[in-house]
């Protein structure tokens, strides 16, 4: 039996997009505004968009933490996904990019169920774990140590060693991690990429084989996503 995966072809990737993705008009209208900002690339696919949803409903996920927003392609299907008492906690940098996302937050009709905190994520996150009260963005929700179900990480490369360790202290067990851009365009594998965010990718994926603590699957899905479970 081969162990390659199919090689995804431009006609393949238009028949599993006609098959297979239901997109609402609203969440194209943000794929299409989003298209025409210079740093359109970070924005992930439907398909992957809708495959981050159907995992938010198999893991009954009530608390979700999103760790870079962008223009919120995510947090639409991630909110989606949640029941009428959930709650998801975005995380960014960027109030331009989030003024966009906080549009279609209101036109969905799913902005009763988001939060955004802008400012350093690995800030926001040690927040969390030393707070004995919580602030006032995660007050009513009981956003800390072991509470949360299900983290999306999509943030600055650089630094995903730094926020997997507090990660796993916010995630309750049984929670799960999903960790995006794993294969980077392929650069993990080439030892001749020696760029600072390869180099990042490349040990958090080191980490989390040899962490027996969760457990993995890494897949192939747009740029690679890895799913990580808490034991």
């Amino acid at each position: 039996m081969s162990r390659k995966n199919i090689r995804l072809t431009e006609k393949l990737e238009e028949y599993i997009f006609r098959n297979s993705v239901r997109e609402s008009p609203a969440f194209r209208k943000l794929r299409d505004e989003t298209g025409t900002l210079a740093q359109a690339n970070m924005q992930i696919s439907p398909e992957e968009g809708q495959f981050l949803g159907l995992l938010a409903k198999l893991s009954g996920a009530k608390r979700i933490l999103e760790i870079g927003t962008f223009t919120g392609y995510s947090s639409l299907c991630f909110a989606s996904a949640l029941p009428d008492d959930g709650v998801l906690l975005c995380c960014d940098i960027s109030e331009t990019w989030t003024d966009i996302a906080r549009k279609y937050w209101k036109e969905t009709g799913l902005e009763h169920k988001i939060r955004l905190r802008l400012g350093s994520a690995l800030e926001t996150l040690q927040i969390l774990l030393d707070s004995d009260s919580f602030p006032d963005w995660a007050s009513g929700f009981a956003f800390g140590r072991s509470s949360i179900d299900l983290v999306f990480l999509d943030a600055d490369k650089e630094n995903y060693p730094h926020y997997y360790p507090l990660i796993l202290e916010l995630l309750k067990p049984g929670g799960l991690l999903i960790v995006d851009n794993v294969l980077w365009d392929g650069s993990v594998a080439d030892v001749s990429h020696q760029e600072p965010s390869t180099i990042a990718i490349r040990k958090l994926n080191e980490t989390i084989f040899r962490d027996n603590s969760v457990d993995i699957s890494m897949v192939p899905i747009a740029d690679g996503i890895s799913l990580i479970r808490k034991l």
